[in-house]
């Protein structure tokens, strides 16, 4: 069971559930993945319902029009209309276009917040995999880059399937072989954005170089798995440093994150903790500022991406 509990003050959106919040209980389908299963960044997620609860506040508030003036017209109450502004409901097309209506919008715009309001109440193809849409995998199928610091294992973007299908075999967490092998799925698709021709995903990426050195699921496993490493960072969208063993103390030494950037969206940055109960996404501006400075310094100290790639082939030579 997942949990969110809203920290006054501090924004931050506990998750109680295993990390990625993956309920795996559906059939596997290539649904919401666009035609032919081909991934598709147009689907439901918080990012677009945000963007169009700003949307629907701005238009009202430019109508001259109050919250308690507005409700009575669209056969809301003032505190729907106000979850609805602020992404707490849902709302679908029929009421948007009565909204707009009575704010007063036509033309180009018109079409453009109805197709808005489509995306943001379609399915992304993760529904098909069990997964909701205030998890971890749909903020990233809508951002534009991923700063990702891990410290135990290779960043899921970067994994190959078997290794992933080792970690979960050695989670905490149980799985049927149909979960584990559900999970992998997941995995992998995300990484279709890395190489896509529509709106690709950059990923900048520090691994602690205790990482490479982890024989997650032995040695045939990892050797595969640090070969792709080596192949995936001549990605133009990926860059992989490693922080070499050496550095010694560093302002990442209390475990890893991610912050995730969406560029053109009008979002601003997300982090995000995976924790042994679960996962934590960080909304505090704060937060995520600090966490962004801790990136770039880890990226400082780090071994440059020829380096870095240099050391992963010296430790592929050693297995």
């Amino acid at each position: 069971m997942r949990c969110r509990v809203r920290v006054a003050g501090a924004a931050w959106i506990f998750h109680l559930a295993p990390p990625t919040c993956h309920h795996l209980s559906h059939d596997l389908s290539p649904g919401g993945r666009g035609e032919q299963g081909v991934w598709s960044v147009r689907s439901g997620s918080l990012i677009r319902r945000r963007q169009l609860a700003r949307t629907l506040r701005e238009l009202r508030q430019k109508a001259g029009m109050t919250i308690e003036t507005a409700a009575p017209l669209l056969d809301f109450s003032p505190s729907k209309l106000s979850r609805i502004e602020n992404a707490h409901q849902g709302v679908d097309v029929h009421a948007v276009r009565s909204m707009m209506d009575i704010f007063g919008v036509g033309g180009e715009r018109w079409g453009e917040i109805v197709e808005l309001t489509r995306e943001a109440n379609a399915k992304g193809w993760w529904r098909a995999y069990g997964l909701d849409d205030h998890c971890y995998v749909p903020l990233e199928s809508e951002a534009t880059r991923v700063r990702d610091f891990t410290v135990n294992y290779v960043p899921g973007l970067l994994q190959t399937a078997d290794y992933a299908r080792a970690l979960f075999a050695n989670s905490l967490r149980w799985r049927t072989p149909a979960t584990l092998e559900r999970d992998v799925t997941v995995r992998i698709i995300r990484q279709e954005r890395l190489t896509s021709a529509v709106e690709p995903l950059e990923l900048l990426a520090v691994v602690e170089e205790a990482v490479l050195r982890r024989p997650v699921g032995g040695p045939t496993v990892m050797r595969a798995q640090l070969a792709h490493l080596v192949t995936v960072a001549e990605v133009d969208t990926v860059t992989l440093q490693v922080l070499p063993t050496v550095v010694g103390a560093h302002p990442g030494v209390d475990g890893a994150f991610t912050v995730l950037s969406f560029d053109g969206l009008g979002e601003p940055d997300i982090g995000y903790v995976e924790h042994l109960m679960g996962s934590v996404h960080i909304e505090n501006d704060e937060d995520v500022a600090r966490a962004r400075v801790v990136f770039d310094h880890l990226r400082s100290v780090a071994l440059s991406p020829a380096e870095s790639v240099a050391l992963v082939e010296r430790v592929i030579a050693q297995l």
